[in-house]
Parts: structure tokens; C-alpha cells; sequence
């Protein structure tokens, strides 16, 4: 497809040849012709072909016109190999279009991009010259167009532009080309020469020479045109000869000095194609070709590489492949040069070598295989038939270069073990693996044992591996089948058990262990000891008594449980006695017998080996009490009367004797001298003297021996009279005619029915109590009538049985009904109905009247300030209100109230409030002249006038509602005092209406609102800027850094606020915030074109105002160029390099930093700062040493790049003297003088890195030998010290001075007359030890330290 660029150029030449020769025939010129021809020029597009863009600029016409081919590509690249539904590559909805414009006039390109994700879009220009400072591309969020508009064109701007949309999946490139052609009204001498010109050639028609030169650089199109307008007729002889002229300066174009030559290589190696070419334009457009197809190298990922070293020019291919294989061919200018690529490619075949492989078990395996060349053919592992896929076993990997396949089997088994096959293609391989075993080690051998008789043996041991064979040997012969042993095996650990060992079980047993594909045999062996058993008693037997015909029991553990042995009663071994067993339970001996007889009482004895016990059995029998005892007593109880004496006997049988005790409500009965306890062999009593009530209750005898217990229980109940009425007596009505009561019964009886309660009372105070009733035992409730109304009494009852009458129960006095009182109070008099003479009083009645109805009230005054009091009214007032008459005009007065009833007068009432006796007062009239004093966003303030009319106003309503409510709505809780009020909390700009009325003691007055509502804003106000809240008029910002113009002002209502940027609306990145009294204009990362005048525009209906801030936006200062060193005197370097371009722009604080380092150190120092030429010339440099130095552009921003000589300079050594001359010999005269210091050393302070020189001047005669110390240290033969002694001059150099070469160095002259010594001390400090720098300072000063 590349080869169509030169067949279009040449087909539009022969269009335009044919239509010449038409317009030459019809010798004229025809607009609408020439803009068909235009038209169709323009029209033609090259798709995917990137094309050159050549200049030439050449005067017609006095018109300058800076051209280019008329070009349009585009292309598109796909980046990722898989695009996810919803997404895509990067593509131009509109296509761009070729522009031609006027120097000075504007162009704008404008695209709409698709894609997703969003693509960023790019423009540069396709010669590689950034865009000009006028040039200004963003986004328009309105029409979704990207565009790059450029402001008053140049001749420079001419070229063709890129707009690159990119994204993740690829991207997409629309070329265009811009043509500029110059206005002739800029210039307006250059208006003047062509109507000269133009004059002249009316007068003579231009030569076919001059006619050659003028189409030389105009466009084609535009041949006919000039043609006519200078009047030259032969347009198709001079279209041939132009033709012809451009050929040849085509062909000296390019000259060919080396052609292109063919290559074969073979596959997978890297071949360069070279050419050595003569170029009269160096920057000319070449494009490589494989085929027809253009080589695409910027998208071929290090596949492609284009070089060019001097007048050769390489294309780099790497990794060739049969892919690769074709014709290569360079595009320059009208040159093709060709060459033939031949790719060998070897066949595919193995390189290792395969030989069985040994691997221990446990370790890693590796099979390693290298093939002759890369193949994309799967290689795939085999073993036993089944393909090897990756997992935590088997590894699989690749090497880098694609040649070696690894495989790796870890932890390695015997199942491992077999043929391994490779395969890949036709390939097939295979490798034996073998596996070694490892040795079998005993962790833990078998031990030697030592166990009693009837003991349990255990020998374990513990191997290596769990993959093993065993066999048990005893005394050599094996006992593995043998029933009599218990076999264990679990893991790698094996154990033999042996239970009831006997001596026979003693003896050497043996474990020997084999394992799979070894024939060694591991052996571990140990001994078993089996001592013979004896036993010791660990719980002897005790003798025993029993009951006749029970069972018992004889015990006896011993401390083994292995050991037997035998029973014997009276010497005679227990074998078969009737109704006796014999058991044995592990160490436990038991004898039981069923039912004990006499014949079985005697000795028994227990022996076993080395033990013996022994025990008595005998029979007793339990304590018994006659059951007709027993139900005689639970049958019914044992009562006696109080103060009798109550004896209880109780017979019984047992043997031993049983202990007696006996029990009262379950505590044991103590003796005393109420109380006595007899016993006899047969039975035993309890003897209870003078018993009282409370002696009653329940009597226990517990008989209870060896052999038993037995228990006799019995209820004693002593009879007395009852005891008194329980609790509190409640009184359920308290009247004046009767007292009606009740109680509780008795808690206690005393063990006889109550029959009555007797009811006594009294007066309260006295002393004599009278009989008022008695009543039955059945009723607890007793009604005393005969009773004085508000009378106290007290009353007590009693319990009645057969044998007396109780205490009595006494109550707390109690009065029959209620007692009367004098009336509460009334309330606070209120007062209404005043005149100047009279008042009315009322009131309402007291809350309680004390117990009888109210008869009346009393009414009095007095005077405010008066301490007394007049009845008003002479006999009691039966109502609640009262007119008071006879009053003084203007005097304040005062009431109160008491309520009156038959007990008497009760407590006054509450005094009233004071009110003055006057004639009523009149309410206020209308306020007038209500208006609007001021308003804001959310208050409106009014004023207005008191009323005319009526009597004066204490105070004003003012009333609000918004226009779209209905209900009014009080602006204060209480009545405003003055005439003015400030209405807050309103919403903004919302209409409110209002109305107010006057107020007075006489009542309220009359509304009045305002006419229209009120709209809660300030009042017009035209914008202006706050004094305080501008900006600066200059800015000056870093690029990268946010860029924030913050401005307040003052408006009403709230103006239209526009920001500018050099007169045109801000659009696209940045961030505008809006209030009511302020604006932000925003950019988060600046750039250098973001330089401009910025102005911000208000406006509102009242007025506008605008505010202008001149932005300058700059960024680190590009690095400085060609740096070249110059050794011109001994010992200095001049240093030359080529200004930055910011310097050369005038960046305001641009200057240069000079740097050098030794290359005996890493660390740079500081030569000079603040240097604004571009040479500079370093001194001070040592001879015999090499330099590096550096140049830095330094701004207010921040340091450039630095620019570094590539190699270090060696400063030249001091040129030796001339020896060859034989002067005459200067013959000093004799003179001998010892050594002393004319200027001695002084202190030194050094930055960190920075070179010392301490000298000192001298005399002495024989010249004095030199010797430099550091300390106690010589240092004079030390290469990192420099020193020199020369005219009584003695000088030391410390280059790139440290931390350590601080201290105090020490200066020794000596010659035959003597010797003369100097010191002096060297500090070296850091940049930032401000403290040390500020003292070293001062010291230098005053001349004691060298800084």
C-alpha cells in the first residue's frame, strides 16, 4: 500500500498537465475550473500511510507562502489481544480536515473521539517541533470535540498535525496539514514592492527563467493562476521545463555510495541491513519496506530498530524467523534500495545427552532436556504411561531463552521409580530414574527391661522410615506368630507386650528390619529380667460384729494384685463352709458371709507370700422398742396441765446396751433441775417438772449401738389459758354514732377451744376500763354505738377458754368521727369594674371548710403601703363578689378575704394585686406612616408612628406572613416598646407582608399594613471587588503546582460571574467555584500554557465590574547544551556551553550553577553561582589531578538537568626548567640563618567537600628540609595530601575535605642551624550547622580563623 503515495503524485501531475494544455488552447482562466481542480486535490486521502512534510519557501507575486503536500492519514492500533464486551480501541467519530490560512489569522483542527475506556487525546506536530507558545488545545464539553486552536499564525506554523487518541487497548492517529500563507497587509513595505512589482510587469512580461524561479515554490494548484496573473501564455512548455527541473534537483537529492546487500542468517539471530548514504537534506523522510508493506517500527515492540551513524543508515532486525524471510527495501525520496532476507531454519533436535539417573530417596530429581532451537510445539513428560502435570510434586519450567525444559520431582519415592519420556513434535526421548534407599536407622533402639512375676513387659523401638519389614527374635529364635506376645506396630515406632510375665519370659529379644530393594538387614537387641513376687498387706482385716442371720464381710488388700493366698478360721483353711464365699478382686481379698450364725463366730486368718492378717467375727443384735409401745404413742398424746410434773417411760431390748437420748422439737434434752433423764437395762424415762404451755411439742427417743438404732417419737401437750388476740386492731369505721373494729385470733389457744373475746374501753385520759360486749369465738368483728360525736376512747379485748381468760390486746385512741375546724383560704381577690370611686371584688370559696359548711366571708382594704386592714362589709357576705364604694380618686388599694364557719374564722386569703381607682382608659387608634427602614437575605427592618387618636399605646403588635400563607403570625411573644423593630430568620427573597396595632391597658387597636409585600434582599447594591479580598496583579506559579485566584466582592442581588483567560471563556480542566460574595478560579497541575491574563467579569442588573490577573506559569529550567572544556593558562579550565532556552527567554532569575569533582571522590562542589554568560573559566585546580565538572540552569523554581563533561580533564603538572641552557652559575654570598617564620600558619574552618590550602612564608639558610604532621602523625609521603616549598613559601592541599581531616596539622622546618615548628588548627563544619558557622564567622573576623 506504500507504493500508492508515488503513483497518486504522479497521477495528479498528469491530470494537471492535461488540464493546462486545455487552458493554454483556450487562452484563458477559469476561477470555477480551478477550484474543481482544488477541490479535488484537497479531496484525496492516504489511508495507514504517514507521510513527510517538505518546505520551501519562494516569493511570487510578493506573497510568501510556507507549503506542504496536502495531506490526511489515518491509522489505527490495536494494543491488547483481547478487547472485553463494552469496550474498544480508540476511533475518530468526525475526521479532521486539511486548513489553509492567512499569517496572522487563526486555525482551529476539531475532533470527536470514541472509545473505552475514555481515550486521552494528544496533539503534536509530525517534524517533531513542540507547539508554538499560541497554541492552545481543550476540550469542549458541550459538542464532546477535542481542539487545538492556534492564535495569529506564522510561516513557522506551517506542518502537519497529529491528533493521537489513546487507551489501554491501543490508539488511534488522524494526520492533517496546516498551510500558512502570508498576508500582505502585515507588512506593509512588502505592499509597496508588489504594486512596484506589479507595475513593472505590466509593462514586461517575466522570461521563462524568471517564470521558473516564481513556480519553483508555489503549489501546483496554483500554476495556472500565477501564469495569468504575470502574463505568461506558454503554460504548457514552461509546466515541461519545471518538470524536468525538479528532476534533477530530486536526483542530487540522495547519492548512493553503498547499496543494500542480501543476507542469510539463520533463525533466531539478529541481522542488520546497512547503507551508506549522501543526503543534501538531512532531515529527509525515509521509510523502510518489507514487500510493499510499510514497516511500522514505532508499534513493533523492539522487533524493528532504525539507526543511523554518521552517512550510514541501519535497520536492525532481531530474532529472525521464517516469518521474517522477503525482500527489504529503503524508501528516499525517488531512491529504492533493495536487499533479500534468506532464513535458515535448522530442523528440531535433541542436545542433552539421556543417561539413566541415580537419585537418593527424599532428595529432588531433575531432568534437564536442551533443544537446538525455540519451537512452539508443547513439550510433554510422560511417566508410566500418564502425562506429568504441574503440581506440588512435579515442577515443569522453561528457561528464559526458550531452549531448556526442566523438570523437577521432589521428595522422591521408590513408587517413583521407572522410565521418564519426553516428547515434543516427533521427538521422543526417554530416561530411567532409579532410587536409592536410604540406610534404616534406629532413632530409638530396644532396652533392656527388668519386671516382677505377673508383671507386664513392654520393649519398644523406633526406626527411620515406616516403609519397613520386621521380625522379633527371642533368645534367636522367632517369635513373631507366637500367641503369647501382643505385637504393635504404628508409624515408624514398633513395640512387643508382654502381659503376666513368668520367669520362663526371661531371656534377649531382637527386632530385625528389611525394606524393599535392599538385601541389608538392621538389627537392635535387649534383655528381659523377670524377678520372682512377694506381697505386703496394704489393708489389713478388723474385727466385726454383725446381727444374727445378716450378712458380713472380711477385707483384705495387699499391695499387689498378682500375688494369691488362703483363708483359715482357727487354724483351719476355709474351703467349704456353708453360707461363706470366697473372692478375690485384683489386690482385694474378701470373705462374705450370707447369714451369720453362731457356728461362724471365731478367728479368721488371711496369708499370702510374705503377708498375713488376721480378725474376730462376732454377733450383737440391734436395740428394739415394743411396736404396741410405739402405737400407743403415735395413737394419742401425753397431756398434762400447767404446773403438774410430766413423767414419759419407755421400755426396750438390745445387746450391748444401746445409748439412750432424748430429743424436744428436735434439739437433744440437757439435764437441769426441771429436767431429769433416768436409765435402767430395760428401759428408760424423762421426767418433766412444773410444765408450763410452752413445754408442749414433740418428744423423740433415739436408742442407737453398734449393732443399731431404733426411735420412739410422742406429742407432749400442756393446757393453759389462751394467749392474746393477734396483731393490730383495725378500726373500720370511725362515725359519730358508732366505732366499728376488728382482730385476730389468738396465736395459742392454750390447748383448749376459745370460747368468747371479752371487749373493754375507756376514755381517753382516764383510768377505769368498763365492759362494752363480749362476743362468740366464731366472730372477729365488734360495732360499739354507744359513742359521743369527736369523743376519744380506747379500747382491749381478751381471749376466754375453760381455763381462763387471756392477756388483753390494747389499741391507740381513736375518735368517734371527725373533729370541726376553722374554713381554709379563699382564693386572691380579683379586681374588675374600676372607676374613680368604686371597685368590684371577687373571689372564689375555700378548698376545704374544716368540717362544717362556710356561713359567710369577710372583706377588708387598705391603702398600698398601709399596714391596716378595714372590714369593708358590717355583717357576713353570703356571695363571692362585692362592689366596694366610697373609694378616693388615684389611690392604689388592696383586698383580702376570710371564710367563716361554726368553728370560727379561718386564715385570710392572699392579698390582691393593688389597683389604683380611676376612670377606665380609652385604646389606641391607628399607627401610622408603617414603611421599611432596611432588608437583607434573611431580616427586613421597619419603623413608624404612634396613633393620634385614643389614649397613649404601652406597646405595638407587629404581626407577618409570607404572601403564599394565610394565617398572620406574631413577630414577638410580648408588645414591642419603641417604634422600630428588625424582623429576622427569614427565608431569601421571599415576600412577606406585615401589619402592626397599638396596645394599651384600654385594650388593642386597629390594624394597619403595608400596602405591598416586602422581599427579603438587600437593597441593590452594583458589583465591586473587596479592597481587601484582591488578588495580586502578578502570579507568578510553578508549572505542576494548582494555580487558585480567590476573589471576594459585594453584590445584590448576586451578579453573573464570568472568568477569562486572554479574552476567551475558560473551558475544559479547570475548576470555577461560585457564592454569593466570592469566586475561585481552580487549576490542579498548571503548564507553561497556562501563561495569560486572566480576568474575572460581575454583572448583575445595577452594574458590572471586572478584575485582570496577569499569570506567568514556569517550571524547572531546561538543562544547557554542548558543554566543551579548555585548558588556556596552567592550572584554570574555560568552560563554554549553549545558553538554555529559558535564560535566552529571559526567565526572570535564570542563572548558571558550575560544579566540579575529583574523580577521586563521588561528591560535587561548588564553583560558582549566579552565572548569567554562558563561559566561565575555573581556577584553583590542582596539577597532576583529574576533573569532572558540571553546569546546572538554576531558577526560582528549582535546578535543571545537569549537564556533565563526558570525560574527566587532567590539569597538566608544572613544566620542569630548562636544563639545556648553561647559564652562568649565581653565586649567593655566604650565609648561614636558622630557620624562622616571617608569616606563620593560621586556623582553618572548611566546608564539608570543599578543597584547604594553609601556607606560611619562611627563611632560612641552607634552604630548611619541610615536614608536615597531622597530630602526632606524619603525613608528608601521603598521596591524599598535596604540598609544595618553593621561594620561602611552604604550602599544604587538602582536596574534598571529611569529617576526619579535622584537627591540628603542624609544620616542621630544620636545617643544620636548628629547627622552627608552626601549628594550626582545621575545623570542618556542614552547610546547616548555622550555629558553628555563626562563631567560625566572628572568629574570622576579627583575623584568628581563615573561613
Amino acid at each position: 500500500m506504500a507504493t500508492e503515495l508515488p503513483q497518486a503524485t504522479g497521477g495528479r501531475m498528469e491530470q494537471m498537465e492535461q488540464q493546462m494544455r486545455k487552458m493554454s488552447e483556450m487562452q484563458m482562466s477559469s476561477s470555477s475550473t480551478s477550484s474543481t481542480f482544488t477541490s479535488s486535490m484537497s479531496s484525496t486521502k492516504l489511508r495507514k500511510v504517514s507521510q513527510g512534510l517538505s518546505r520551501t519557501v519562494e516569493e511570487h507575486s510578493g506573497i510568501q507562502r510556507k507549503t506542504s503536500a496536502v495531506a490526511e492519514s489515518f491509522s489505527q492500533v490495536q494494543k491488547s489481544p483481547i478487547i472485553p464486551e463494552g469496550e474498544s480501541v480508540p476511533d475518530f467519530e468526525e475526521k479532521l480536515r486539511p486548513t489553509t490560512a492567512q499569517e496572522g489569522d487563526n486555525a482551529v483542527f476539531k475532533a470527536k473521539v470514541t472509545g473505552n475506556p475514555q481515550p486521552s487525546v494528544n496533539w503534536e506536530r509530525a517534524s517533531g517541533c513542540p507547539l508554538s507558545d499560541a497554541t492552545k488545545s481543550f476540550y469542549d464539553n458541550i459538542n464532546n470535540q477535542h481542539i487545538l486552536k492556534i492564535k495569529n499564525l506564522t510561516l513557522e506554523d506551517a506542518d502537519v498535525y497529529k491528533c493521537i487518541a489513546s487507551n489501554k487497548h491501543g490508539e488511534a492517529i488522524y494526520s492533517i496539514s496546516l498551510t500558512v500563507t502570508e498576508n500582505p497587509a502585515l507588512d506593509f513595505k512588502k505592499m509597496l514592492k508588489k504594486r512596484s512589482v506589479e507595475k513593472r510587469e505590466e509593462k514586461r512580461p517575466p522570461t521563462e527563467e524568471e517564470m521558473l524561479k516564481i513556480l519553483a515554490g508555489a503549489d501546483k494548484k496554483d500554476y495556472e493562476r500565477i501564469c495569468a496573473e504575470h502574463g505568461f501564455t506558454d503554460f504548457r512548455g514552461i509546466l515541461r521545463k519545471l518538470k524536468e527541473m525538479k528532476k534533477k534537483v530530486e536526483v542530487e537529492m540522495v547519492r548512493v555510495l553503498k547499496p543494500l546487500e542480501d543476507i542469510t542468517a539463520k533463525a533466531d539471530t539478529n541481522i542488520v541491513f546497512d547503507t551508506i548514504l549522501e543526503l543534501k537534506d538531512p532531515n529527509i523522510r525515509m521509510n523502510w519496506f518489507l514487500g510493499a508493506e510499510l514497516l511500522r517500527l514505532q508499534y513493533s515492540h523492539g522487533k524493528y530498530e532504525v539507526k543511523q551513524m554518521g552517512t550510514k543508515h541501519m535497520l536492525c532486525i532481531s530474532s529472525v524467523n521464517l516469518s521474517d524471510m522477503g525482500t527489504y527495501t529503503l524508501q528516499v525520496a525517488d531512491k529504492r534500495l533493495s536487499a533479500r532476507l534468506t532464513v535458515i531454519d535448522e530442523p528440531l533436535k535433541f542436545l542433552s545427552d539421556f543417561k539413566p539417573k541415580k537419585v537418593t530417596e527424599r532428595q529432588t530429581a531433575v531432568f534437564e532436556v536442551r533443544l537446538s532451537k525455540k519451537t512452539d510445539a508443547p513439550l510433554i513428560w510422560k511417566v508410566k504411561g500418564k502425562e506429568v502435570k504441574r503440581d506440588e510434586k512435579f515442577d515443569v519450567s522453561l528457561s528464559e531463552d526458550g531452549l531448556t525444559y526442566t523438570l523437577k520431582i521432589k521428595d522422591v519415592k521408590v513408587s517413583d521409580t521407572g522410565d521418564y519420556t519426553i516428547s515434543i513434535g516427533d521427538l521422543t526421548a526417554t530416561v530411567p530414574l532409579f532410587i536409592e534407599r536410604i540406610p534404616i536407622k534406629f532413632t530409638s533402639h530396644l532396652k533392656n527391661v527388668h519386671v516382677q512375676e505377673r508383671g507386664k513387659a513392654h520393649l519398644e523401638c523406633e526406626m527411620s522410615s515406616k516403609d519397613v519389614h520386621i521380625r522379633w527374635l527371642k533368645d534367636g529364635c522367632d517369635i513373631t506368630a507366637s500367641r503369647r506376645y501382643i505385637f504393635m506396630r504404628e508409624g515408624k515406632r514398633a513395640e512387643v507386650i508382654i502381659e503376666d510375665c513368668e520367669l520362663t519370659d526371661e531371656g534377649e529379644y531382637s527386632v530385625i528390619c528389611t525394606q524393599d530393594n535392599d538385601a541389608h538387614e538392621y538389627v537392635t537387641s535387649a534383655n528381659l529380667t523377670v524377678d520372682e513376687r512377694f506381697a505386703s498387706v496394704k489393708s489389713g482385716m478388723s474385727d466385726a460384729q454383725c446381727p444374727t442371720g445378716s450378712p458380713a464381710e472380711l477385707c483384705v488388700v495387699l499391695d499387689d494384685e498378682k500375688v494369691d493366698g488362703v483363708w483359715l478360721k482357727d487354724g483351719v483353711e476355709v474351703s467349704e463352709l456353708s453360707g461363706v464365699q470366697v473372692v478375690k478382686q485384683g489386690a482385694v481379698h474378701k470373705l462374705i458371709f450370707s447369714n451369720v450364725t453362731d457356728a461362724q463366730e471365731g478367728k479368721y486368718t488371711f496369708r499370702a507370700k510374705g503377708a498375713e492378717s488376721e480378725a474376730v467375727l462376732t454377733i450383737a443384735d440391734p436395740p428394739e422398742i415394743d411396736s404396741s409401745v410405739l402405737d400407743l404413742l403415735a395413737a394419742r398424746p401425753v397431756t398434762v396441765k400447767a404446773g403438774q410434773t410430766a413423767t414419759l417411760k419407755i421400755p426396750f431390748r438390745g445387746k450391748p446396751p444401746p445409748k439412750v437420748t432424748w430429743y424436744r422439737d428436735g434439739v437433744e434434752v440437757t439435764e437441769d433441775e426441771k429436767l431429769k433423764v433416768e436409765r435402767t437395762a430395760e428401759g428408760t424415762s424423762l421426767v418433766l417438772s412444773r410444765c408450763v404451755r410452752e413445754d408442749s411439742g414433740a418428744i423423740m427417743l433415739r436408742l442407737k449401738s453398734d449393732c443399731g438404732t431404733a426411735v420412739a417419737n410422742m406429742h407432749l401437750n400442756v393446757i393453759d389459758h389462751p394467749k392474746p388476740p393477734q396483731g393490730k386492731v383495725e378500726f373500720l369505721e370511725l362515725s359519730g354514732k358508732c366505732i366499728k373494729m376488728k382482730w385476730k385470733a389468738p396465736r395459742d389457744n392454750g390447748g383448749k377451744q376459745v370460747s368468747s373475746f371479752v371487749i373493754e374501753r375507756r376514755v381517753a385520759g382516764k383510768k377505769s376500763w368498763t365492759r362494752v360486749g363480749e362476743v362468740d369465738s366464731s366472730t372477729t368483728i365488734f360495732n360499739d354505738d354507744k359513742v359521743e360525736e369527736g369523743q376519744a376512747y380506747q379500747y382491749r379485748i381478751r381471749a376466754v377458754n375453760v381455763e381462763g381468760m387471756s392477756d388483753p390486746l390494747e389499741t391507740e385512741d381513736v375518735r368517734a368521727g371527725e373533729p370541726i375546724a376553722p374554713p381554709g383560704s379563699a382564693s386572691q381577690p380579683q379586681v374588675s369594674n374600676v372607676t374613680k370611686d368604686t371597685m368590684t371584688v371577687s373571689w372564689t370559696p375555700p378548698a376545704h371548710n374544716g368540717g362544717a359548711p362556710v356561713l359567710g366571708y369577710m372583706l377588708e382594704r387598705r391603702k398600698k403601703g398601709s399596714n391596716m386592714w378595714l372590714q369593708v362589709n358590717k355583717e357576713l357576705l353570703t356571695d363571692t363578689k362585692f362592689m366596694v364604694e366610697g373609694l378616693v380618686d388615684d389611690v392604689e388599694y388592696e383586698y383580702r378575704v376570710t371564710s367563716v364557719n361554726r368553728a370560727g374564722a379561718g386564715s385570710p386569703s392572699t392579698i390582691s394585686n393593688p389597683v389604683r381607682a380611676k376612670d377606665p382608659i380609652r385604646a389606641p387608634g391607628l399607627v401610622r406612616n408603617l414603611c421599611v427602614s432596611d432588608s437583607t437575605n434573611s431580616s427586613i427592618s421597619l419603623r413608624w408612628t404612634p396613633p393620634e387618636q385614643g389614649d397613649q399605646p404601652s406597646g405595638y403588635i407587629l404581626e407577618v406572613r409570607p404572601e403564599d400563607a394565610k394565617e398572620w403570625m406574631k413577630a414577638t411573644k410580648i408588645p414591642i416598646a419603641g417604634t422600630a423593630f428588625h424582623v429576622g430568620g427569614l427565608k431569601e427573597r421571599m415576600n412577606y407582608r406585615f401589619r402592626i396595632r397599638a396596645v394599651n391597658e384600654g385594650g388593642v387597636g386597629e390594624p394597619i399594613e403595608l400596602l405591598e409585600g416586602v422581599l427579603a434582599m438587600p437593597p441593590p447594591v452594583a458589583p465591586r471587588f473587596d479592597p481587601q479580598g484582591k488578588l495580586k496583579n502578578q502570579m507568578v506559579v510553578r508549572a505542576g503546582t494548582a494555580l487558585c485566584l480567590h476573589l471576594s466582592f459585594t453584590a445584590s442581588p448576586p451578579p453573573v460571574v464570568t472568568w477569562f483567560k486572554d479574552g476567551m471563556i475558560t473551558t475544559g480542566g479547570k475548576v470555577i467555584t461560585k457564592s454569593k460574595n466570592h469566586s475561585q478560579f481552580l487549576i490542579s497541575s498548571t503548564r507553561r500554557s497556562d501563561s495569560g491574563i486572566y480576568r474575572v467579569h460581575l454583572k448583575n442588573d445595577y452594574g458590572e465590574a471586572h478584575y485582570d490577573v496577569n499569570v506567568r506559569v514556569t517550571d524547572f529550567p531546561r538543562p544547557p547544551k554542548n558543554l566543551r572544556l579548555e585548558e588556556e593558562v596552567p592550572g584554570t579550565v574555560t568552560l563554554q556551553w549553549d545558553h538554555t532556552p529559558d535564560l535566552a527567554d529571559n526567565d526572570e532569575g535564570a542563572h548558571y550553577v558550575i560544579l566540579k569533582r575529583d574523580t577521586s571522590t563521588a561528591s560535587w562542589f561548588t564553583v560558582a553561582e549566579r552565572v548569567f554568560s554562558s563561559k566561565y573559566t575555573v581556577t584553583g585546580l590542582l596539577p597532576g589531578r583529574k576533573y569532572y565538572f558540571r553546569v546546572i540552569a538554576q531558577n526560582s523554581i528549582g535546578d535543571s538537568d545537569p549537564l556533565d563533561s563526558k570525560e574527566p580533564l587532567i590539569i597538566a603538572k608544572e613544566k620542569e626548567c630548562i636544563n639545556s641552557l648553561r647559564l652562568k652559575e649565581y653565586v649567593a654570598p655566604s650565609r648561614q640563618v636558622k630557620p624562622t617564620f616571617l608569616l606563620p600558619l593560621k586556623d582553618h574552618a572548611v566546608r564539608r567537600g570543599h578543597d584547604c590550602s594553609m601556607s606560611c612564608a619562611y627563611q632560612g639558610m641552607p634552604t630548611p628540609q619541610a615536614c608536615w604532621y597531622k597530630g602526632e602523625s606524619k603525613i608528608s609521603d601521603c598521596p591524599r595530601f598535596w604540598q609544595s616549598t618553593a621561594n620561602g613559601v611552604c604550602t599544604l592541599v587538602i582536596p574534598t575535605c571529611g569529617a576526619k581531616d579535622g584537627g591540628e596539622y603542624t609544620l616542621v622546618l630544620e636545617n643544620p642551624l636548628g629547627t622552627a615548628k608552626c601549628s594550626c588548627n582545621l575545623v570542618i563544619f556542614d552547610k546547616d550547622d548555622k550555629g558553628l558557622l555563626e562563631s567560625l564567622t566572628n572568629q574570622s573576623n576579627k583575623e584568628k580563623l581563615i573561613l
